[in-house]
């Protein structure tokens, strides 16, 4: 099948187009349960796309350009290690990282583009009274986060790009934690519906970050060879862990959110929460008639404080209130802020940032929890409808920012801020997660979608079934 899928050393043809170019297309009949994903090193601004069938894989590196540098196949991991969860790219070999449904088998499946070959190194966890937390792609390590039961203490299970492991441990016995005394009480606390105990969410600002990660309590971020690790459980503070993967040392801060004097004895339904955008924290706090979002560097000194009541316009806005999947179905405008606060404060507030150019694009709203089952929106939400019987995609977070809000109702505003925090006034211009969502609101029928970012430009691969090609559009902010 393979050999349908890949011919020779040519892999695109390149064609170009206004406004949302195709830079790679080829001719291939896709056929029953194969996997397409890719792995991306924006340090040397290469991709390698990998297709695999039931038997085989290969990968294929493409150049900035998408253009076809060499490829390298072989033998699919045994059946079970049934997920790939995590990648590492150094110099000419790709890493990949499978696991078993428990996560205590490890395969390490090394790609040699240079000599044509492959490599694997096996590893079996023990786990011992642990809680598997969440993975972690940083630099040129993989990582596996966990919580040992009752304790104070981060586990983390490290492997290089040879496939090596090693394992540390990070105590913060000594630290204090507001209204939880150990990090186990902390994680292990219920947030359902919306959020189950000891979940993680792993944060990418470099997209748009979707409020249906950014409402969740517990969020974590890599950046600078560190582990952010934010909880905002206590509506008073910010609890921001660094794990620093040089040093394997953690610090600990407690960062004031906006202070209670701000709310009076009669607000009731009080809700916090926060975002990381590189060395800022983003901090909202709401009630029922008011919302408080103060801008601070990443060691609690306010920089910039915004609000708004319900008798007051929202001036830190450059958008519409947008309301979607509200009791009247579909999409409508909000006309008050006395609307946006009560259905912000009824659902799940939350704060998410995107970088465009020198300024900040800021996502301030709430969130319902999901109507449906997360297979059915992966089915039917971004035009997965009947592909499972085809082709399967390896899970992607721009993806599933990208599709977060089907079947939930979500209430949200934007706003531009400059780097001091300044409020930017004008209009905001058509980001390419836009484009990428008018594009396909006219082309339904494509399949085996993949979204990625290299540089500063967004990529979407599709599957063209009546034309029986897979194709790469490249779009920008």
């Amino acid at each position: 099948m393979l050999k349908k899928l890949f011919f020779a050393y040519v892999f695109f043809n390149s064609i170009v187009s206004f406004s949302q170019e195709i830079v790679n297309s080829t001719s291939i009949e896709l056929k029953k349960n194969v996997q397409i994903f890719q792995v991306v090193d924006d340090s040397i601004k290469q991709t390698t796309m990998f297709m695999a069938d039931e038997n085989r894989i290969k990968a294929i590196r493409l150049d900035d350009k998408m253009k076809f540098i060499d490829s390298t196949s072989s033998p699919k991991p045994e059946k079970s290690y049934s997920a790939m969860i995590g990648n590492i790219i150094s110099g000419n070999k790709t890493t990949l990282f499978w696991a078993s449904s428990n996560k205590k088998k490890i395969l390490a499946q090394i790609f040699d583009s240079e000599n044509n070959k492959t490599l694997e190194k096996a590893h079996v966890l023990e786990f011992k009274n642990e809680v598997y937390l969440q993975e972690f792609s940083v630099g040129n390590k993989f990582i596996i986060l966990t919580l040992p039961k009752k304790s104070n203490i981060f586990k983390l299970y490290v492997f290089d790009h040879q496939g090596n492991l090693e394992i540390k441990d990070f105590d913060l016995t000594k630290n204090k934690f507001y209204h939880r005394s150990t990090l186990y009480e902390i994680f292990e606390e219920g947030l359902l519906p919306f959020e189950r105990p000891f979940s993680l969410v792993q944060i990418n600002s470099e997209s748009p970050t979707s409020l249906v990660n950014t409402a969740k309590k517990r969020k974590c971020y890599t950046q600078n060879n560190k582990i952010i690790i934010t909880v905002d459980t206590d509506i008073s503070y910010t609890l921001v862990i660094s794990l620093d993967l040089k040093t394997y040392t953690a610090t600990l801060q407690n960062i004031l959110n906006t202070s209670p004097s701000k709310f009076s004895q009669d607000d009731y339904n009080i809700k916090s929460n926060s975002f990381i955008n590189g060395n800022k924290l983003y901090q909202i706090k709401s009630s029922s008639d008011k919302i408080f979002m103060t801008i601070k560097d990443i060691n609690g000194t306010l920089i910039k404080e915004y609000s708004t009541t319900e008798e007051t316009t929202i001036d830190f806005k450059n958008s519409e209130i947008n309301l979607k999947g509200g009791d009247f179905g579909g999409k409508r405008v909000l006309e008050t802020s006395s609307q946006f606060l009560r259905k912000v404060n009824n659902l799940n507030p939350g704060i998410s940032c995107y970088q465009v150019g020198e300024n900040t694009l800021m996502t301030l709203g709430g969130v319902s929890q999901e109507q449906q089952s997360t297979s059915q929106v992966l089915l039917g939400g971004f035009g997965f409808i009947g592909a499972v019987l085809y082709y399967t995609v390896v899970y992607s977070p721009i993806i599933d920012n990208f599709n977060s809000y089907e079947r939930r109702k979500v209430v949200k505003i934007e706003g531009l801020f400059d780097k001091n925090g300044n409020h930017v006034t004008g209009d905001l211009q058509p980001l390419a997660f836009d484009k990428i969502s008018t594009f396909l609101e006219s082309n339904k029928d494509i399949k085996a979608q993949t979204m990625f970012k290299l540089d500063s430009y967004y990529y979407f691969g599709y599957y063209d079934k009546d034309a029986k090609e897979y194709i790469i559009r490249k779009f920008a902010d």
